[in-house]
């Protein structure tokens, strides 16, 4: 995912907001699950529903404002009921700026872990 760095992304420093980085991240899985056939909104009409279990984040190099960041997305792991994204961040150059793992579990509408389904767990590993 491809994505311009505007004025309200950054923080008093012109750099990226840390925070932010869980947005692009956001953005970036939503797309990538989109691409595999599944949109966030029927997965949840099918009662699905993903939710951040762990998140860890590593903060390379700034990102600034207007810089043009890439957001690559990857499965790192899967099993039934959980799916560990990787999403790594480099600027326009193609400088490492930030790493991160995303730990997210399907749960049903009670909140209670249950099984994505072996539809959605083999297109993920697509």
């Amino acid at each position: 995912m491809k994505k311009t760095i505007f004025y309200h992304d950054t923080d008093c420093g012109n750099v990226v907001y840390y925070a932010n980085y869980l947005k692009f991240f956001e953005e970036a899985r939503t797309l990538y699950m989109a691409e595999k056939g599944f949109s966030v909104p029927a997965l949840m009409q099918k009662g699905l529903y993903f939710v951040v279990a762990r998140q860890e984040v590593e903060y390379k190099f700034p990102v600034r404002y207007a810089d043009v960041i890439d957001v690559s997305t990857k499965v790192l792991e899967i099993s039934d009921i959980k799916i560990v994204f990787e999403n790594v961040i480099t600027n326009q150059n193609g400088r490492l700026c930030t790493k991160g793992k995303t730990t997210l579990v399907c749960v049903d509408k009670n909140g209670m872990p249950t099984s994505m389904g072996a539809d959605v767990k083999q297109a993920m590993t697509l």
